[in-house]
């Protein structure tokens, strides 16, 4: 799992500990993703699955892909599909994939990427390994994540981010026990790199065996932390949580984790944002605020208004 990483955390900012005035936020529950494919066949984890929306919001969907090592001929990615009304976020920690869409938007990412979509009023779009890694087969593993749009941004004009590895933010815990990586979002006043309508923090947290790490969090904000890879324990209560669990933090100011003493860190996407307490109406690709909404979204697409895949393809 290489992302990025540097070989002395303790050359990097620091994270202040909270002040004896944080709450330490509770675990309320951790959550087993499922197993599934998504696309041509990929496989996946639903992060998310059997969480309550309450405790999400303004998150909507996340799914791990892979880790998966393909044998030659054996990549897939997705077929040209439509969005409209939310953002997607696609965090490549192994491998390479490509992207385009009908707004002109696109490009690859590989390890340690995120291309950041905001589908907004409508677009189509693909994603696809790259000719080479159908050719020669290779490990592939990454995140993508859905994030809500408040209805004032739901027919905002698509964007595209493209973030690479070495832009995001690097920090570590006073100690130096864990590598963070903010990707989007504020960190103790460090910021990362993303553009985001919807207020969120997007952290990758790799933590040392046996360290553990208190991180100061928004209180208005919800928090969750969803396992990569490694086993620890979260919260005050030392929850144990491992690979493909999610833990739903309740109300605090601030989120603890811990990885176990052995050989492997615990790997960690941390995830918080200000709920946006709408009424949300999601079928397939598209994510609104009414049945009416979404009627009319399947009209748009099937009327070519969401956009025409291009001449040129990738």
């Amino acid at each position: 799992m290489p992302a990025i990483t540097v070989e002395n955390p303790l050359t990097l900012p620091r994270v202040a500990a909270p002040t004896g005035e944080a709450t330490a936020r509770p675990v309320l529950a951790v959550t087993t993703a499922p197993s599934g494919f998504e696309g041509e066949g990929f496989p996946v984890r639903r992060a998310f699955a059997g969480i309550r929306y309450e405790h999400l919001d303004p998150f909507i969907m996340m799914d791990q892909m892979g880790e998966v090592d393909y044998a030659p001929g054996e990549p897939k990615g997705t077929p040209w599909h439509p969005h409209r009304g939310f953002e997607t976020v696609t965090y490549l920690i192994d491998g390479t994939f490509v992207h385009q869409d009908s707004e002109g938007g696109g490009g690859t990412i590989t390890d340690g990427d995120t291309q950041w979509m905001t589908a907004g009023s409508g677009l189509l779009h693909i994603e696809a390994p790259p000719e080479e890694l159908v050719m020669n087969g290779g490990l592939f593993h990454g995140l993508q994540l859905w994030v809500n749009l408040p209805a004032k941004d739901k027919m905002t004009d698509p964007r595209y981010q493209d973030i690479r590895g070495g832009e995001v933010k690097l920090l570590t815990t006073p100690d130096g026990g864990a590598l963070l990586r903010l990707i989007a979002g504020d960190l103790d006043g460090h910021a990362g790199p993303g553009i985001t309508h919807t207020p969120i923090t997007m952290v990758h947290a790799t933590v040392s065996p046996g360290a553990e790490v208190t991180l100061p969090w928004r209180a208005d904000w919800n928090a969750l932390a969803y396992v990569l890879t490694g086993r620890g324990t979260v919260g005050p209560d030392r929850r144990p949580v491992g690979l493909g669990q999610t833990a739903v933090y309740g109300a605090g100011s601030s989120v603890t984790l811990r990885a176990d003493a052995g050989a492997e860190p615990l790997e960690v996407v941390l995830l918080g944002g200000r709920p946006i307490r709408e009424p949300m109406a999601h079928y397939g690709p598209f994510v609104m605020n009414s049945h009416a909404e979404l009627t009319q979204a399947f009209d748009d697409f099937q009327a070519g208004r969401l956009g025409r895949i291009p001449a040129t393809r990738m």
